[in-house]
């Protein structure tokens, strides 16, 4: 019998998630924090520009993770031991092979993005310094999607946990060591990086040595079936072109940010990372909301599908409440914090209220993505965030030109709520989908 949906278990998935997320936020503050003490907004702006390109260029296989979730969630709860195996498998070649070809292809990646950033020639400088470092990590950080997303569709979110808790806190010993201690600059906070990804995969594959012991992961004829690799193909096609859309807005946001000089620069690159701290706090619920639905789902139990949208929804409501509260009251004393320079401290706060609001606005377009993800409704991501991107366009034409950096927030917020509105009205079809025949 299918274990029930509560409110304890749906925080056992959460919580580990979200302790593990605080350490990434933590991790870009002290990146940012560590260039800050530096007493200039070139070093910072370098940083922002190179980390946010590489991610941006990492996460557009960021489906590795989504889709693993979703496709072993269901494969879990319809009890397809040897396909969980399988998945783990496909995750970690694909995502080994993506990174070899990352690092392959770094010099023209590198030269089309510098193409499209606006920065000054001292920032661009110093974020290629930074990136060239980063490069050689690929294979690890994107790997770590696909044994990510195959712990959480266990629930086994305290492996998950405990490879973040290592990675990041390692990340952060080797910035203070290599900025702050030898001088390294730019260049050490990459070299931290690079390290600290390399032996959070080590340890994720030892966290998965399991799923090893039997014979399915190697089945060469279970891990490339033809169904099964044409519906991971078609899973995570969709959510790489949703991803693109995405990563095309907040990279986007940071080019245009990039346009308002230097000082707008770091002051929105020092704001994003509460935006991070948002996604990474609601990610804890949307990823119980990707297991529990996916599981029921697999399990064709509609009235379990819904009652883990809404629990974990409902957590995803109060988790918001509480970040909104403490960005409108410690928002000002973190800022001055992350930076030492005190035109940069000046401009940050002036835009701090978008902060405040950005968990209220956001909240539905975060925890509809974890409940589509489960129920792998990824045709439905696409095409709901290809019209939240237009939307975002068209708000950038309308209100950069009068309220110029103010515009530029006020687009981002408003692609939040329309993804929120549309997903929301494709759930009837979504939860339809568990009276379906498998």
């Amino acid at each position: 019998m299918a274990r029930q949906i509560t409110h304890s278990r749906v925080l056992k998935i959460a919580f580990p998630i979200m302790l593990s997320n605080a350490t990434v936020p933590i991790l870009g503050a002290v990146d940012t924090g560590v260039v800050g003490q530096m007493g200039e907004a070139a070093p910072i702006g370098a940083v922002g520009i190179g980390a946010i390109i590489l991610t941006g260029i990492y996460w557009l296989f960021g489906f590795l993770r989504m889709g693993t979730v979703g496709l072993t969630s269901q494969a879990h709860g319809a009890g397809q031991t040897g396909e969980v195996a399988a998945m783990l498998s496909r995750a970690l070649l694909l995502g080994g092979g993506v990174g070899i070809g990352l690092i392959l292809l770094q010099v023209p990646l590198f030269w089309a993005a510098f193409q499209l950033s606006p920065a000054s020639s001292e920032v661009e400088s110093l974020a290629r310094e930074y990136m060239q470092i980063r490069i050689y990590s690929a294979p690890a950080a994107i790997a770590l999607y696909g044994i990510t997303g195959w712990l959480i569709a266990l629930e086994r979110t305290r492996g998950v946990l405990a490879i973040q808790i290592w990675m990041n806190g390692l990340n952060i010993l080797l910035d203070l060591v290599f900025v702050l201690g030898l001088g390294w600059g730019v260049g050490g906070v990459a070299m931290a990086t690079f390290i600290a990804e390399w032996s959070g995969l080590l340890l994720g594959l030892w966290l998965c040595r399991e799923a090893f012991r039997g014979a399915a992961w190697k089945d060469k004829a279970r891990v490339f079936d033809r169904t099964r690799l044409t519906r991971m193909a078609s899973v995570n096609s969709d959510i790489l072109i949703r991803t693109l859309f995405l990563e095309a807005a907040f990279i986007s946001f940071l080019f245009f940010g990039a346009d308002f000089g230097d000082v707008t620069l770091a002051a929105n690159q020092i704001l994003l990372q509460f935006l991070y701290i948002t996604a990474y706090a609601l990610d804890g619920f949307a990823f119980a909301a990707e297991t529990l639905v996916g599981q029921a789902l697999g399990a064709r139990e509609r009235r379990r599908l819904r009652r883990s949208a809404i629990l974990t929804s409902l957590w995803g409501a109060i988790s918001v409440g509480v970040l909104g509260i403490c960005f409108a009251i410690f928002g000002g004393g973190v800022i001055d914090i992350m930076t030492t320079a005190p035109e940069v401290q000046a401009e940050a706060r002036d835009y701090l209220i978008y902060m405040v609001a950005a968990p209220f606005v956001g909240v539905a377009a975060w925890m509809f993505d974890g409940i589509f993800i489960g129920a792998t409704r990824t045709r439905d991501m696409r095409n709901m965030m290809a019209l939240s991107f237009a939307v975002y366009c068209l708000s950038l034409w309308v209100l950069m030109p009068p309220y110029g950096n103010h515009g530029l927030w006020m687009s981002l917020l408003i692609m939040f709520i329309v993804r929120g509105i549309t997903l929301g009205l494709r759930y009837p079809a979504l939860e339809a989908q568990a009276d379906q025949p498998a």
